[in-house]
């Protein structure tokens, strides 16, 4: 059964839809009414409020926890500055890959890091007699996403530090409503934004904070189905939709590697050795067997297969997470496609997929499976380059 969240107390009030799903265990909002679409809006033109508390979290501490994290980490990560994140994955030692995650450097032996699935058992594998502690601090911290165009502005007025000098994917520590926070310039918006971490007993008057200096900006609490919107016009993979941990696959197929799924810059091959290295070095060689793409479909095609049913063109509202097969032009099968979402600021439908390297260049016309009134179609789509949205304010 799921368990609260320390911002429980404020989103169950304000969750008049009692709209609910679990996340990793934590009761986590689908959608604060009805119709996400306000949300998502908040989000795109002002600022969202999501409580991402369900984040695994883990303290990584001790005078090798750099060293430790090399070890296990696709990305060298002991050169990170304090006050520095970055965006980072691991592998198995096939090269396939585990969890995908942000590391804060919070000392010069803290580092902080996030996963979608529960990794303290792998991590303590790997530590090999090394000079580090490791600590899952997933129920002690509650993190507080508050992301959009309005928050640096909300944050500037609700915290002691200076966010101009706070750069993209950087952490700073100050006051909020009194409480000791960590602010970092992170979040799965693909927009400006922020995630506040704080320990579970001061989750209630920051989130108190944020909402009462948020009114002037237009600040709205958002859920999870807001943010799988916005997450896919970011042009993000989700752990469990785009790709599986390969801990959990029961076929290899299922499989990903960084390279696949076109994380190939966070693989740091000319360095020291880290689990799955080998792997990787040869799968650059050869090749990958299958790329993760971003899809525009044809609207027009779209709907006149409604058209043709005396029905008018019909998109869910909502992000979608069930797949279905992608073929070229011929009709052969040549992938999946994984999640998709119609983009209400950018007026088009979107969608991942993975597809044979041959049809992974930006421009390629492939076919994607659609269904209306329970007959299968195939509706043309053109690779395009990812983040399908890519505001400027993102980095400024």
């Amino acid at each position: 059964m799921p368990i609260p969240s320390p911002f429980h107390p404020r989103t169950s009030r304000l969750c008049t839809s009692l709209r609910w799903t679990d996340w990793a265990g934590y009761y986590s909002v689908s959608s604060y009414d009805t119709s996400h679409e306000s949300e998502y809006f908040a989000l795109r033109h002002a600022a969202g409020l999501i409580d991402v508390t369900p984040l695994f979290k883990y303290e990584i501490k001790g005078p090798e926890a750099g060293v430790f994290l090399d070890l296990v980490m696709t990305r060298e990560i002991s050169t990170l500055r304090v006050g520095q994140a970055a965006y980072t994955c691991w592998c198995d030692g096939r090269g396939k890959i585990i969890d995908d995650g942000t590391v804060l450097r919070l000392g010069r032996e803290h580092f902080r890091v996030t996963a979608a699935e529960p990794m303290l058992a792998w991590f303590s594998r790997h530590r090999r007699g090394l000079r580090v502690t490791l600590e899952d601090s997933t129920d002690r911290i509650a993190v507080a996403a508050v992301q959009g165009p309005t928050s640096r502005e909300i944050l500037g007025r609700a915290c002691d530090l200076d966010l101009d000098g706070l750069g993209y994917y950087q952490v700073g520590q100050g006051l909020l409503e009194g409480r000791e926070v960590c602010l970092s310039r992170t979040g799965y918006t693909g927009d400006l934004g922020y995630e506040v971490w704080v320990e579970n007993e001061g989750a209630l008057p920051v989130w108190d904070a944020l909402m009462a200096v948020g009114r002037a900006y237009n600040l709205q609490p958002a859920g999870l189905e807001a943010l799988d919107n916005v997450r896919l016009e970011a042009g993000y993979i989700m752990n469990g939709v785009d790709f599986f941990c390969a801990h959990q696959c029961l076929t290899e197929a299922r499989q990903s590697t960084p390279l696949e799924l076109g994380l190939g810059w966070l693989v740091d091959l000319d360095r020291e050795p880290f689990v799955g290295q080998g792997a990787l070095q040869a799968e650059k060689e050869r090749g990958p067997e299958k790329c993760l793409v971003g899809l525009e479909m044809d609207w027009e095609e779209l709907a006149a297969l409604y058209e043709k049913e005396g029905l008018p063109a019909h998109v869910p509202s909502r992000a979608w997470r069930t797949g279905g097969p992608v073929y070229n032009p011929r009709g052969r099968w040549i992938g999946k496609a994984t999640s998709g979402s119609w983009s209400p600021i950018l007026k088009k439908n979107l969608a991942l997929a993975q597809v044979e390297p041959a049809y992974s260049t930006p421009g390629t016309r492939i076919k994607l499976e659609w269904t209306v009134e329970y007959r299968r179609h195939q509706v043309a789509a053109e690779v395009v380059a990812r983040p399908f949205y890519n505001p400027e304010r993102k980095k400024a």
